[in-house]
């Protein structure tokens, strides 16, 4: 039978494997247990991508047999490739009772029942819906309900609504300037580090024809006898979800976790802010950290990898450029679209400000695709689970965003696919900052580009059989051809933002026949489901 004298239940989640969460705070390894659950349920409700799952598994059981190895009594659900077991329990539970739902709520529920705590414990989660289900079991079983704040991050939601209050618009900017004064990151006295606050001129250059030379790889790790083990039941029990598992090699662990973050220090922050916004063909990494995983798991605390990146800045290893530009995506946007998921949930999720009404294109599934941008940076997302955020950003988002995909649509898919993908960041930046879904809560315009931008950022124009600068025509661009189209659909809402200025008054260049014509070919390629 399982122990009979729990007094607090602590719930774990797959993206809470931080030892030093405040869950542990006044917690009793003789009185109190950690339950954690791998749960189907939560890889088919948005269709998860085998690297996806394959991470949060892997790094779920080696987080749980640290766990054990400290003191704890951790009653853990494994899934395996047919059913499931439960371990921590002496004596283990019927199949039947293992068995007894596939979803989170159910099986939390199970586990009260049969533990009968006093209390439930849990940590702020990173999604608003698992948050109402944890409450809602507590309410149906009768138990107090105690969830506590998640210091992994910088800034507290309490903090970040006092940020909000008042203010008629919100923005990164403003925000990130103000937590660089408060935690003292690249200041001198009250001003920033250099005399300036970004350094995004320094920061946007591309490669050139020659593309990026020597760039070195990013710390690998091969996957262990757990790793290995969660593998072999993702490619047999989610057989139909897509990705592939082959070059699965992920910090998993803390100290892999740590071992990566020292190795891109040393190795690639060094070029990264140059080079942050560039692309290159059969280049994943870059010089990008692959850090958000570790990041997004709780493997690393947000201070100790700023600290780090200044800590080099210090000894004059690293340019002032590049550790600015690191330190903003950690600090600025990370803390950033973390409040705004959680002063704006749950109505965020239903935003749909422009309008998009089309499906999602099929292929993107499968990156079978005559668009060179699309069909690498789709099958290296595929491959990998992973792509840096301007190939997220201006290559899968701006695309979705111009040919006016579901909202969503786009959302479910960048929340199946991507390896750090966890709803509290990935809403915002996808509904709020790649689709402009919420009308400019998140970021100050539509961010949106011809094709001539992604040829000037990488080299995925050479030998595709689109032109970047034509925009009608057989051989015209569909960015180029659906940017003008955007333009055009949305003339009146652009114009009201200053930002959009320019941009707007090209359009008006255009003569009424090219404009029919853009039209025209624009609703042709929707109509040909996006030529896959």
């Amino acid at each position: 039978m399982p122990p009979k004298t729990c007094r607090n239940l602590i719930v774990i989640l797959g993206d809470q494997l931080d030892e030093a969460s405040a869950v542990f705070r006044d917690m009793d390894p003789k009185r109190d247990w950690i339950w954690m659950a791998e749960v189907s349920h939560e890889s088919t409700k948005a269709w998860s991508s085998k690297p996806r799952t394959g991470v949060f598994l892997a790094a779920m059981r080696h987080f749980r047999d640290r766990l054990r190895q400290l003191g704890w009594t951790v009653l853990y659900r494994e899934l395996l490739s047919e059913g499931a077991e439960w371990t921590g329990w002496g004596k283990e539970p019927a199949p039947d009772e293992m068995d007894a739902g596939e979803t989170f709520a159910e099986q939390l529920a199970w586990a009260v029942g049969v533990v009968r705590p006093e209390r439930l414990v849990t940590v702020e989660p990173g999604e608003w819906s698992v948050g109402e289900e944890i409450r809602g079991v507590a309410t149906q079983a009768g138990l107090p309900l105690e969830v506590r704040p998640d210091t992994h991050f910088l800034c507290s939601l309490e903090e970040f609504r006092r940020h909000a209050s008042g203010r008629r618009q919100l923005r990164m900017e403003f925000f990130y300037r103000e937590q660089r004064r408060r935690l003292g990151i690249l200041m001198e006295g009250d001003q920033p580090a250099g005399g300036a606050w970004n350094f995004d001129a320094e920061n946007r250059e591309a490669f050139g024809k020659d593309g990026p030379v020597s760039v070195p790889p990013p710390r690998a790790f091969p996957p262990d006898t757990i790793t290995a083990g969660v593998i072999g039941m993702v490619r047999h029990r989610f057989e139909g979800h897509p990705g592939s598992l082959d070059r699965f090699d992920w910090p998993v662990t803390r100290p892999q976790a740590l071992e990566a973050l020292e190795e891109f220090i040393t190795h690639r922050l060094p070029q990264f802010g140059r080079w942050q916004d560039a692309m290159w063909t059969g280049e994943p990494w870059l010089y990008h950290s692959r850090l958000s995983v570790a990041l997004n798991l709780k493997l690393l605390h947000p201070r100790e990898v700023v600290e780090a990146v200044e800590t080099a800045w210090k000894a004059g290893t690293v340019s002032l450029a590049s550790a600015e530009g690191f330190i903003r995506q950690v600090i600025g946007w990370r803390e950033y679209v973390r409040g705004i998921y959680w002063t704006s949930m749950p109505g965020y999720l239903e935003r749909n400000a422009l309008g998009a009404d089309q499906p999602l294109p099929a292929w993107f599934w499968t990156g079978k695709t005559d668009m060179n941008c699309l069909a690498d940076t789709l099958r290296q997302t595929l491959d990998l689970g992973y792509a840096h955020h301007i190939q997220r950003l201006m290559v899968t988002g701006l695309f979705s965003l111009l040919f006016g995909v579901r909202p969503r649509e786009i959302h479910a898919w960048y929340l199946a696919v991507y390896v750090d993908a966890v709803e509290w960041v990935e809403l915002p930046n996808t509904l709020g900052m790649s689709q402009y879904a919420d009308g400019g809560v998140m970021a100050s315009k539509p961010y949106i580009a011809s094709g001539k931008y992604i040829d000037r950022m990488s080299n995925y124009c050479r030998g595709c059989r689109y032109n970047p600068a034509e925009s009608i025509g057989p051989g015209a661009c569909p960015f180029t051809t659906l940017y003008w189209d955007f333009l055009i659909r949305h003339e009146a809402l652009l114009a009201a933002n200053p930002r959009m200025g320019m941009q707007v008054r090209n359009l008006g260049r255009l003569g009424s026949d090219r404009v029919r014509a853009i039209q025209d070919q624009a609703t042709r390629f929707r109509e040909s489901g996006a030529a896959g």
